[in-house]
């Protein structure tokens, strides 16, 4: 019974890792999957594949090899000399996000609920410190509180949504017939969330130390990833053209479940939050080999950087490094398909 607890709860980590806040507004979605129609579908069913597959590999190869971090799984794959720039490109982009989410928190409190200015940024550094002193019991606890309230509360906009909306429309979308950039999309939508969930699942596997465990973690969230992003996608295809939204599933809660639309702020925020604190837990782990300080000195110290970066319009940074950082990411994919695991699972 033990042994499946924890294995829903490596699950959780990892779903609630990958999903940010460009999930939960449908933006993303609907960027990889919902523009291709019917196509997009097919093509989560693909990155869904490589979800499951790839996410167990991570935490099977971490333990074989015996690696605390992302830097040392990137020395296995990519071989030293390449993995330095590797590794100093994926802590850029771990800390970017993590003062991105952070503005998004900020935005969050401020747009929608009509907090006082600061409030959001300020507060999700106190929960954030509160939640990482626990270490990775922390880390597990509030993924294993938030990532069912997503699956709940996506299941429940699907029922509002099917039985009256036209999803015949997910097959009639300008870009349907793409079916080589359909599949490129699921690629690099796969092969650039898992490069950054490294980051949180070699360390959990090393924490957890059983590949057993690790192993069906990794399956079942997959598996969970696959239905949120079916299930999203389904809810995305009722509109006409959801790409003319930047936030197209706010527009679907408020039209067909508006008595959800403070539950979907809620899932949001939880989305951001759990990213956060992944990304903020694999940087922490990552830095504690270089800096032999408390780690919530090096937590302090991130969530400082992260304010600051908050403050700043670091999205044109990021449009700059995301493209180049999705070419990466396939490579780190391919290297993790083929290299093989130490020993046998």
């Amino acid at each position: 019974m033990k042994n499946w607890i924890d294995v829903c709860q490596v699950a959780a980590v990892y779903v609630g890792t990958v999903i940010g806040a460009g999930f939960a507004t449908g933006r993303e979605i609907v960027e990889f999957f919902t523009r291709f129609g019917f196509l997009g579908l097919l093509s989560i069913l693909m990155a869904g594949f490589l979800f499951v597959i790839l996410g167990s590999k991570i935490m099977l190869l971490s333990i074989d090899i015996k690696a605390t971090s992302f830097e040392q799984l990137n020395e296995y794959l990519f071989g030293k000399k390449l993995a330095k720039f590797i590794n100093l490109f994926l802590l850029v982009m771990l800390v970017g996000v993590c003062g991105v989410m952070l503005a998004g928190a900020e935005a969050l409190f401020v747009e929608q609920l009509n907090f006082p200015k600061f409030s959001g940024m300020l507060l999700t550094t106190f929960i954030g410190l509160v939640i990482m002193a626990a270490g990775i019991k922390g880390l597990l606890a509030i993924n294993v509180i938030v990532v069912p309230m997503m699956i709940a509360f996506n299941t429940a906009v699907l029922f509002h949504i099917v039985p009256g909306g036209n999803v015949t429309l997910w097959f009639q979308v300008e870009d349907a017939g793409n079916g080589w950039f359909a599949v490129l999309s699921a690629i690099s939508y796969a092969g650039f969330n898992l490069a950054l969930a490294q980051a949180v699942l070699v360390p959990l596997a090393a924490e957890i130390n059983d590949r057993k465990t690790v192993k069906w973690g990794g399956v079942m969230g997959g598996v969970f990833l696959t239905v949120l992003l079916i299930s999203s996608h389904i809810c995305l295809s009722v509109l006409r053209d959801p790409r003319m939204f930047e936030i197209p599933m706010a527009v679907i809660v408020h039209e067909s479940a508006g008595s959800l639309y403070l539950i979907y702020i809620l899932i949001i925020y939880g989305e951001i939050f759990t990213t956060l604190i992944g990304n903020t837990y694999g940087i922490e782990r990552q830095l504690h080999q270089y800096v032999p300080a408390n780690p919530l000195w090096i937590i302090l110290f991130l969530f400082i950087v992260f304010c600051l970066i908050s403050l700043v319009k670091y999205g044109k940074l990021l449009g700059l490094l995301y493209p180049l950082f999705g070419y990466v990411s396939i490579g780190f994919l391919l290297l993790l398909l083929i290299k093989p695991a130490k020993v046998s699972p």
